[in-house]
Parts: C-alpha cells; sequence; structure tokens
C-alpha cells in the first residue's frame, strides 16, 4: 500500500514544479506603470452681464490665429478660425477653464488690463503647455 500511498505525492510535486515554470516573473521596477491622475470638478462662476460685453469680441492672437468668443451666463464660447468651439467656465475673475482642464485663458492681463492669455495642453501625449496671446487693441 505504500508505493501506491507514493504516487499521488509524487504527481503533486511534479504538478508544482510545471506550474512554477510557467508563471511569469514579477514587473521589473524600471518598466512603464500605469498611472492615475484625479481632478476635482472646477466649480463654475456666473459671468455679469457687463463682464460679457467686455469679453464679447473676435481677437487676433499672436499666433495668426481668429479667435471669436461669446458669452453666455454660465460659460463663453471660443472658435478659433473654423474650427468647433470650445466652451469655457469662470473659476476665477477673468479666468476661464475648459471641462477637461487642458484650455485655459486670462483676461484683462497686463499694465492696462487689455491683455488675453490662452495656454493649451496640444495633445494627450504631449507633456507640452502653448502659450498664445493678444491685445485688446487687436479685437
Amino acid at each position: 500500500m505504500r508505493p501506491l500511498l507514493m504516487l499521488p505525492a509524487s504527481l503533486l510535486v511534479l504538478a508544482s514544479s510545471a506550474l512554477a515554470q510557467t508563471t511569469p516573473y514579477p514587473q521589473v521596477a524600471d518598466e512603464p506603470m500605469s498611472t492615475v491622475q484625479v481632478t476635482a470638478p472646477v466649480k463654475p462662476m456666473a459671468i455679469f452681464s457687463d463682464q460679457a460685453q467686455q469679453l464679447a469680441a473676435t481677437y487676433d492672437m499672436s499666433n495668426g490665429w481668429r479667435m471669436r468668443v461669446k458669452p453666455s451666463s454660465r460659460f463663453i464660447s471660443a472658435a478659433i478660425d473654423d474650427q468647433k468651439p470650445i466652451r469655457l467656465v469662470q473659476v476665477e475673475r477673468d479666468k476661464f477653464v475648459s471641462g477637461d482642464g487642458r484650455v485655459t485663458m486670462q483676461f484683462n492681463l497686463g499694465e492696462w488690463g487689455d491683455d488675453m492669455v490662452m495656454s493649451y495642453v496640444p495633445g494627450h501625449d504631449l507633456a507640452q503647455v502653448i502659450v498664445v496671446s493678444t491685445r485688446m487693441a487687436q479685437r
């Protein structure tokens, strides 16, 4: 009877060594790892009618683009050349941010309050921010 008991035990040892040879190795520390980024939703501010009148314009940007800004009571719509409009909400006085946080516009800058700066991230795969500006005189 002893040889019959040893047979299942030897099969168990063989099976465990075969499993160990097919199991993948742990991930090496210098290999890329996935990350998670969590951002809180922005709390939009209302746009008052006097501010809306100041923002509504067509801006000639420093890079040759032409941007049309149309405000409403809750957001501004900014259309650059013939592209689809970008919707931005006000998060601070004269500062507007897109829903995904990739486009930011700041109005009433400079010594006389006649400068506007737009910054944006051109793609998801780039760690780059592009800044474009204009002066109110170019509206």
